[in-house]
């Protein structure tokens, strides 16, 4: 509720139910409908075979929005579903500089030496849609980027539980369960060291208490 105010009072919500609907399952489809037609593109960043991630790439395609997908592991199962629109013909992403580029963006480094940020322009002539039968996506560049997981590398600044941690999640989305049983760590040193990597900006904390290795570019 507080969210749904906050948007309200700083942009606009907009829904085919009354107000006071609560939130149903059978309704997420059609929900899913309006945010494929409000976007120019959707990036499925993880979607199981049975998933509302699909029925929303499905809906943007038929509407002629850039549809995107994210891969991942060939061993987790929320990969299946982006591998598959792959095959379809959903565009293979990386970065979020990729989307930006297909939905008519360039990214471009400013030229003041103090300035390190990069902004994205259009650019000077209009970019050609790309149009196959599955070419699709949503641009949440910066949810996407802390999808993506970082090469390993030496980290002497960290303890060595920590690294050995940070090794031990690989390029997926890891459960704690699974983490315990690949480091053999106990409980209260596991979680101490999952929040001093957190702290640290080497590990992303996802929905459902699942743990990632940060993106850094």
């Amino acid at each position: 509720q507080a969210l749904a105010r906050q948007i309200a009072a700083q942009g606009a919500i907009l829904s085919e139910w009354p107000l006071g609907t609560p939130a149903r399952a059978a309704n997420f489809p059609q929900r899913n409908r309006l945010i494929a037609g409000l976007v120019s593109g959707v990036v499925i960043v993880e979607a199981a075979m049975r998933s509302g991630s699909l029925i929303t790439a499905r809906l943007a395609n038929e509407m002629g929005r850039d549809v995107f997908a994210l891969p991942g592991s060939i061993y987790a199962p929320l990969s299946r579903g982006c591998h598959r629109m792959i095959k379809q013909g959903a565009r293979l992403v990386e970065t979020p500089d990729e989307v930006l580029e297909e939905l008519g963006f360039v990214r471009r480094t400013a030229s003041n030496a103090g300035r390190a940020a990069k902004q994205a322009v259009p650019p000077d002539r209009a970019r050609s849609r790309v149009s196959s039968s599955g070419t699709a996506l949503q641009a949440a560049s910066a949810a996407f980027a802390q999808t993506r997981s970082s090469e390993p590398g030496p980290l002497p600044e960290l303890a060595p539980d920590s690294q050995r941690l940070l090794a031990a999640l690989g390029h997926s989305p890891t459960t704690l369960e699974i983490l315990a049983a690949r480091t053999e760590m106990e409980d209260a040193a596991l979680h101490a060291a999952l929040l001093r990597l957190e702290l640290a900006g080497e590990v992303t904390l996802l929905p459902g208490g699942r743990f990632m290795r940060a993106h850094h570019d």
